[in-house]
């Protein structure tokens, strides 16, 4: 178990990294966005995969948290996101 742990972190960690230098050179703010809701997938299933690892289910509900917030904002932005190019 602590080898699939440490597979999965190190997945984990590598995608966050590339995330994260999508979110700093994205070339629009659309692409910096999505990347944004994907760095906050990242972290659910970082936390999703602790709950496994540990068998401590008291994170569910900052998973829970993390999902309705990165729905809310998502949405968010898709209504009043603004164009790039008309700035």
């Amino acid at each position: 178990m602590t080898i699939m742990w440490t597979v999965v972190t190190v997945l984990l960690l590598t995608s966050a990294v590339l995330t994260t230098a999508r979110i700093l050179l994205g070339p629009t703010s659309l692409d910096r966005v999505v990347a944004l809701d994907v760095l906050v997938a990242l972290c659910m299933c970082g936390l999703a995969a602790w709950a496994a690892y540990s068998g401590d289910s008291t994170v569910i509900p900052a998973i829970v948290a993390l999902s309705l917030l990165s729905f809310i904002g998502s949405i968010s932005i898709a209504r009043f996101r603004v164009r790039d190019d008309q700035s």
